[in-house]
């Protein structure tokens, strides 16, 4: 692995090492490579979904005029369920 500084806030460096304190990580590198690591799943699940968007079927154009008719029939939705 290649290390790397980074200067943190107090608090910050405080809230790190307490979550080690609490045995839900064994090292403070245990805990920033499970926050990378949870990041870069979180990037891969939008990439995915983007590109199975992408794959969906046919295209349509998003105008604002659309976007004001799907919002009236949200908010009429909305509506008949509290009646």
């Amino acid at each position: 692995m290649t290390p790397i500084n980074i200067l943190l806030p107090e608090s910050i460096q405080a809230f790190i090492e307490q979550q080690v304190a609490q045995g839900n990580y064994g090292t403070v590198n245990d805990y920033i490579l499970h926050l990378i690591r949870q990041e870069q799943a979180k990037i891969a699940r939008v990439e995915s979904l983007l590109l199975e968007g992408l794959d969906s079927g046919e295209s349509m154009e998003v105008t604002d005029e659309w976007w004001e008719t799907k919002r009236s029939q949200l908010v009429q939705q909305i509506q008949d369920t509290q009646e």
